[in-house]
C-alpha cells in the first residue's frame, strides 16, 4: 500500500513539474514569434536580434551554477516556487518596455528565474523513479517542451492578431505561472538517491563541481549538449522569421507550421522515444545514447536536405524538417537519463547545473548571435553579388536561409560527440553504482 501511494505521489509530482515546464517554454518562445513586429518598430538587425537569445542563455547558463549547488543542498520545492513565480512576472514586464535595450535587460532577468528550475526537477526525478524508467519519466517531463512549444506558436500569432500588439502575449503568459508557482510550495520531496537500489550516503561532497567533471562520459555529453542546443536555439530564434522572408508566410501562418516542426514531432518524440531508449537500455547497456546517435543522423540529412532544396512547396519542407526534428527529440530523454546514469544522487542538480552551463553558455548561447551575424553577412553578400546598392528584404531572405544551415552542421557534431560518450558509458555507470557506497537494497525505494 504505501508502495502504491508513493507511486502514484511520484507521478503527481511529475506532472506539476511537467506543467511548470511547459509554461517555462511558452514564456521562452514568445519573443522567437514576435521578432518581426520589433525588428521593424526598432529597426534591428538580425545581429541585434540573435544578442535577445544569446544574452538570455547566457545569463541563464550562469545563473544555473550556484543555483544547481542550492538544489543539492536545499529545497528544491522552494527553489522552483520562487523562480517560477519571478520569471513569470518579468515576462509581464516584458511587454511593457519601450526600448530594446530595455527589453533585452528584462529578458536576462527571466533567464535567472527560468535557471533555477531544471536542474532542481531534474534532481528531483532522480529521486522519485528508478533508473529503468527514468527514461519515461523524463520523456514525459520533457513533453513540456513540445507542448510549451506547440502552444506558443499555435497561439501567440493570434494574439498579435487579436490585439493588434506583440505586447499581448507577454501580459497573457504571466498568469498560469503565476498560479502554479503556488503548487511549487506544497511538494514534499523524497530523500536523495531515494529510487536507487543501493543505500546512499547523504553527507556533504567535496569538490563536487570536480568529481562531476572528472566522469568522461559527462565531458562527451557536454560536448553533445552544446552542439545540440546551437542547432535548437538558432532554429527556434529564426524560423519564423525564416519562413515569413523565404517563403514570404504571414506572421500567425509561419509560427504554425514552426509549431509543427519544433512541437508536434516532440509530441511523439518524446513519448515513444522514451520508451524505445528504456526497452533499448534494458538489452544494450550503452543502447540509449546509441539509438541518440543514430537519430541525430536521421536529424542531420532531413534537416540539410529540407533548407538545400530552396523555394519548394512549403508542406514538403515543413514535412521533411519535421521528421528531422522528430529524431532530434530523442537526445533529451537519452542523454538527460544517461546524466542520472554516470552521476552520483548527491551531485545530480549540480550536474545538470553544468550541463546546462555548456548547452546554454556556448550552445544556445552561441546559436542566435551566430546564425543573426551570419545571416547579416550573407544578405549583404547577396547584395554585392546583384550589384545592388541598398538593402531589401529579397536580400535578408536569403542571407537569413543560407545562415540556417548551421543547423545540420551541429546536428552533425552531436552526433559525433553522443557515439564518443557511449564509448565510455558503461564504465562510467558500473564506476558510479561501486562507489554509491554500500549496502543493496531489496529494490527501488519508489517504484513508479
Amino acid at each position: 500500500m504505501q508502495n502504491s501511494t508513493q507511486a502514484a505521489n511520484a507521478w503527481r509530482i511529475l506532472f506539476l513539474l511537467f506543467l511548470a515546464n511547459l509554461f517555462n517554454f511558452f514564456d521562452r518562445t514568445i519573443p522567437a514569434i514576435i521578432i518581426e513586429p520589433i525588428r521593424m518598430e526598432w529597426h534591428l538587425s538580425d545581429f541585434q536580434l540573435g544578442i535577445i537569445g544569446t544574452a538570455f542563455t547566457i545569463v541563464y547558463a550562469i545563473a544555473g551554477l550556484p543555483l544547481g549547488r542550492l538544489a543539492d543542498t536545499g529545497s528544491r520545492s522552494k527553489l522552483m516556487g520562487w523562480g517560477l513565480a519571478s520569471w513569470s512576472a518579468l515576462t509581464a514586464v516584458n511587454g511593457m518596455v519601450g526600448s530594446f535595450w530595455t527589453f533585452l535587460l528584462v529578458r536576462m532577468g527571466i533567464g535567472i528565474g527560468e535557471a533555477s528550475y531544471a536542474p532542481a526537477a531534474n534532481s528531483l526525478i532522480g529521486d522519485l523513479f528508478p533508473a529503468h524508467r527514468r527514461a519515461r519519466a523524463m520523456g514525459i517531463f520533457m513533453l513540456g517542451l513540445p507542448l510549451g512549444l506547440l502552444l506558443a506558436f499555435f497561439t501567440i500569432g493570434a494574439m498579435v492578431q487579436a490585439f493588434d500588439s506583440w505586447r499581448a502575449p507577454f501580459f497573457i503568459a504571466a498568469v498560469p505561472g503565476l498560479i502554479l508557482a503556488v503548487f511549487m510550495f506544497y511538494i514534499k520531496e523524497p530523500k536523495r538517491g531515494a529510487a536507487e537500489t543501493v543505500q546512499v550516503s547523504q553527507e556533504k561532497v567535496d569538490r563536487p563541481i570536480r568529481r562531476v567533471l572528472a566522469v568522461p562520459t559527462f565531458l562527451w555529453l557536454v560536448l553533445a549538449g552544446l552542439c545540440f542546443n546551437f542547432a535548437t536555439y538558432a532554429c527556434n530564434s529564426f524560423l519564423v522569421p525564416m519562413l515569413q522572408r523565404y517563403f514570404l508566410m504571414p506572421l500567425q501562418e509561419a509560427a504554425v507550421a514552426t509549431g509543427v516542426i519544433v512541437g508536434v514531432t516532440g509530441l511523439f518524440g518524446l513519448t515513444l522515444g522514451g520508451l524505445v531508449a528504456d526497452k533499448i537500455h534494458q538489452r544494450i547497456p550503452n543502447g540509449r545514447l546509441l539509438f541518440a546517435a543514430f537519430s541525430l543522423i536521421i536529424s542531420t540529412v532531413c534537416t540539410a536536405w529540407a533548407l538545400h532544396a530552396g523555394r519548394i512547396e512549403i508542406g514538403v519542407f515543413v514535412a521533411v524538417f519535421s521528421v528531422g526534428w522528430l529524431f532530434a527529440y530523442n537526445f533529451y530523454t537519452c542523454v538527460y537519463t544517461a546524466i542520472q546514469d554516470v552521476v552520483e544522487p548527491r551531485l545530480r542538480a549540480t550536474a545538470m547545473a553544468l550541463f546546462f552551463a555548456g548547452l546554454y553558455l556556448l550552445g544556445g548561447g552561441m546559436g542566435p548571435v551566430v546564425v543573426g551575424a551570419l545571416s547579416d553577412h550573407f544578405a549583404h553578400a547577396a547584395m554585392y553579388a546583384a550589384g545592388a546598392e541598398q538593402m531589401t528584404e529579397a536580400f535578408k531572405a536569403v542571407g537569413l536561409h543560407d545562415a540556417m544551415y548551421l543547423i545540420p552542421v551541429a546536428l552533425f557534431l552531436t552526433m559525433l560527440f553522443l557515439f564518443q560518450a557511449s564509448r565510455c558509458f558503461v564504465r562510467d555507470a558500473k564506476r558510479m553504482k561501486d562507489g554509491l557506497g554500500v549496502v543493496a537494497v531489496p529494490g527501488p525505494a519508489v517504484p513508479a
